[in-house]
């Protein structure tokens, strides 16, 4: 193992992208639906896995949502998270910030303190059991009707503490987020974080309106921003993160092939990426994969390594201290590694 590589694996790491309900491995579905009696369309979990071929966000979304109809009570939402939290402990990461999209669950009649339930209480574990910090983001579908995820919000506001932002994700074309500035008015009026999925299929219209009208602090995906200097110049002036998912994107076809994409040149003009897996049980690995493989189809160097990581830490809702604390570790593993 190279150095390099021997880094990536050791070093320490927070997740900002990642949506709970793609971690569903096609073990677990198998296990769910058989504990709650439903049929899920395939004999094995090798022709699930075969299924995982997509040409476009829609095509992932199709199935993907076939297995969200697996998780029906607390247990399920707590066995789901938890097992996302134990893989990636393994992989050091040290904080993560789970989406959760409680509207695909409560349409199909699953209360939503069910699903607040069960994934809190395993983020609550993690922080006993890995010292694992933890945030919980809740997610607006923005293909649905707009006043849907404003009762959604409201439905929320009780479990308040337990949340840390709002989030706008699945499909992206002919959804642009103008459509959710009252909604997330009403969220930052309630002192939460918001974050926009932006700049993945969509045009770089989309990043603007969700930086002028739902006023993101972070951008989950936004790799299209290169299309537009302007707004290059703005996010790299604000310090606009990104939260960037590569193998993602090329599952999703974004772009043809990983040596193809330009996770490179986004930070060689200056903006705050970061590494992150999105769907890790849909698109071909967690976050540690995604930084193999990244690193060596684009050739990525040490520096370029720990400033994606840094950037993450940056991006993170954490603490000061907190953040220092990730800071430190990751010092002492570069110190250890390079010396």
């Amino acid at each position: 193992m190279s150095d390099l590589a021997e880094l990536i694996r050791r070093m320490p790491k927070a997740e900002l992208h990642l949506h709970i309900e793609g971690t569903l491995e096609p073990e677990l579905m198998f296990e769910l639906a058989a504990r709650n009696g439903i049929t899920v369309g395939f004999d094995s979990v090798d022709e699930v896995r075969k299924a995982y071929e997509f040409s476009n966000l829609q095509d992932f979304l199709n199935i993907y949502y076939a297995g969200v109809e697996c998780l029906q009570t607390e247990q399920d939402f707590y066995d789901l998270t938890w097992d996302y939290l134990a893989v990636v402990h393994a992989e050091r990461v040290r904080h993560v910030e789970v989406f959760f999209d409680p509207q695909a669950h409560v349409s199909r009649g699953v209360p939503f303190d069910t699903v607040i339930e069960g994934i809190h209480g395993a983020l609550l574990d993690a922080q006993d059991q890995f010292s694992m910090s933890t945030g919980l983001i809740l997610c607006f579908l923005r293909d649905r009707p707009v006043d849907e995820a404003m009762k959604t919000l409201v439905s929320a506001l009780p479990y308040r503490d337990r949340l840390l932002g709002v989030g706008l994700d699945s499909a992206e074309l002919g959804n642009p987020p103008s459509g959710f500035t009252e909604v997330f008015t009403r969220a930052r009026s309630e002192g939460l974080h918001t974050v926009v999925h932006a700049g993945e299929e969509g045009p770089p219209e989309y990043i603007w309106e969700a930086l002028n009208l739902l006023r993101a602090e972070r951008l989950d995906h936004g790799v299209r921003c290169l299309e537009d200097e302007k707004l290059v110049a703005r996010l790299v002036d604000e310090g606009i993160p990104l939260t960037v998912c590569p193998l993602s994107n090329v599952k999703l076809r974004v772009f043809h092939q990983l040596g193809d994409h330009n996770l490179g040149a986004l930070l060689d003009s200056g903006l705050a990426a970061t590494v992150n897996s999105d769907d890790p049980a849909y698109f071909g690995g967690y976050i540690t994969q995604n930084f193999l493989d990244t690193q060596e189809a684009l050739g990525l160097d040490q520096e370029q390594v720990t400033t994606l990581v840094r950037n993450s830490f940056a991006a993170a809702f954490v603490s000061d201290s907190r953040r220092v604390e990730l800071e430190t570790e990751l010092d002492a593993i570069v110190a250890e590694i390079t010396t």
